[in-house]
Formats: C-alpha cells, structure tokens, sequence
C-alpha cells in the first residue's frame, strides 16, 4: 500500500514520511482548533454543536495542513494536492 502510494505521488520516502507526518500533524491541530473554537460559542453538545464541528474541520484542514506543511518542506505538494481536491469538488 505504501509503495503504490509513494510511486502515485512520485516522491522518495523521505518525502513520504514527511508529508504523513504532515497528514498526522495537520489533522491533529485541525481537531484541536475545532474543539477550541467551538468552546469559544459556548454551544452544549448536541446535533447543532456536530454539524457545526463537521463544517468548521472541512474548512480548517487545507489551512492546517498548509501550514503545518512548510516547515516540514513540503508545501509545493500540498498546495497541489488541495488544488487537485478542490477541481474535483467543483466538477461534481
């Protein structure tokens, strides 16, 4: 599985640790800003409080995972990689 994905990706495996580490990483803080954020709105867990937090996560977890991605060098990737995501969002 991982080498079908590193030859997809066409990157060495330093590179494909890097950018797992970058998937690990990005989500966690994603999560953690999501969760802090909504404590924020002081909203009790419910329905509403889980909708809000799906939506909140899918609009954080580009900018999460930008972010984390640059000091671990790998930005050109996944500023492609979301590009890639959106075109194929926007064509459904």
């Amino acid at each position: 599985m991982f080498n079908r994905l590193k030859e997809k990706w066409n990157v060495n495996w330093l590179q494909f640790a890097l950018i797992f580490c970058t998937f690990a990483i990005g989500g966690s803080v994603c999560g953690y800003t999501g969760r802090k954020l909504l404590g924020l709105l002081s909203i009790e867990k419910s329905i509403l409080y889980y909708l809000i937090y799906i939506v909140l996560i899918t609009v954080l977890w580009p900018l999460a995972v930008l972010v984390v991605s640059i000091p671990l060098g790998q930005f050109t990737f996944f500023r492609n990689y979301i590009r890639k995501i959106g075109r194929r969002i926007l064509r459904k």
